[in-house]
């Protein structure tokens, strides 16, 4: 097997030790949550392939959601699939709170007493006895203690081993810790995108031995979008310092903001895979990195 993912080292959620880079699954199905209902689906074998492969290479956590899903296309139907026949442990991590109809229709956040029917839907659609990290994403709610409550209900009942929380404001995660263990936040954050710093919920993740794991890392202010081209003359500077690409870039900056962050960078083309594994491997240098703290200049 080929450890490419372990290069960057490891993090515990909770008891459970991954590679800090990992796999989102959002793309699997098509472009982002929206689906690909105007295109082709992705054929079934083609991505279970797609899953083995990153697990050949040393992704041993993905990022996914019951509502991560297309037309024809499941995104969690595919990772039971793919795990099935594989050998090793993968840590799946899943979400609740959003929901969307079977007919793609999204529903308002679901209340707490809703969320055991959201876990009980992902551990159907995952083909499993027990969740190993649910996370609860937040829809602007001032308070996350009543829904948090309930997944602790759950997790003391033995369908979900380990709970984080997503798309949230640093004062969630001291109501949450006041319930049950918090072993992860996922908020958006990437070179452009770094809210999470003004707040102080990176560093509070990192004080607190709290996984930080960002989405749109490589994407950043065009989140869902297909892939640009890169526009900042910074990171096409590092990036021909070590011969990479700027994604890869991106995401080598992110894991040098703390060994407690994670990667799950996502995409259904296996060359972008390896490239986006690879990038576990790259080590910038204190001045580079201050260059990429600079403000961006865009290329022509």
């Amino acid at each position: 097997m080929n450890a490419a993912a372990a290069a960057a080292g490891t993090w515990k959620l909770g008891d459970l030790e991954v590679n800090r880079v990992g796999y989102g699954a959002m793309r699997l199905t098509g472009n982002g949550m929206r689906g690909n209902s105007d295109g082709t689906p992705v054929d079934r074998d083609v991505a279970v392939r797609l899953l083995h492969s990153a697990f050949e290479q040393g992704v041993n956590h993905i990022d996914t959601a019951a509502f991560y899903f297309s037309p024809l296309r499941s995104a969690n139907e595919l990772i039971n699939r793919a795990l099935a026949s594989w050998r090793d442990d993968v840590i799946v991590a899943t979400k609740v709170g959003p929901g969307r109809a079977p007919s793609g229709e999204w529903l308002s956040m679901a209340r707490p007493d809703q969320l055991r029917g959201q876990v009980e839907e992902n551990l159907r659609q995952l083909g499993r006895d027990h969740l190993d990290v649910v996370n609860l994403r937040s829809d602007g709610m001032d308070s996350v203690a009543e829904h948090f409550a309930a997944l602790a209900e759950l997790r003391a009942a033995g369908l979900i081993r380990h709970l984080g929380l997503s798309n949230i404001r640093p004062q969630h995660v001291a109501q949450a810790q006041a319930i049950a263990p918090v072993v992860c936040v996922q908020n958006s954050y990437g070179l452009d995108w770094r809210r999470a710093d003004r707040s102080g919920l990176v560093d509070l993740c990192r004080e607190q031995g709290i996984a930080f794991v960002p989405f749109f890392a490589i994407s950043s202010l065009q989140r869902e979008a297909p892939p640009a081209r890169e526009q900042d003359t910074r990171v096409h500077t590092v990036a021909r310092a070590h011969d990479a690409t700027p994604a890869q870039i991106r995401l080598a900056w992110t894991l040098h903001r703390g060994p407690h962050m994670l990667a799950i960078p996502g995409t259904a083309n296996p060359a972008h895979l390896a490239e986006n594994i690879a990038a576990a491997a790259i080590r910038l240098t204190e001045e580079e990195l201050a260059l990429l703290d600079l403000p961006g200049q865009a290329t022509a």
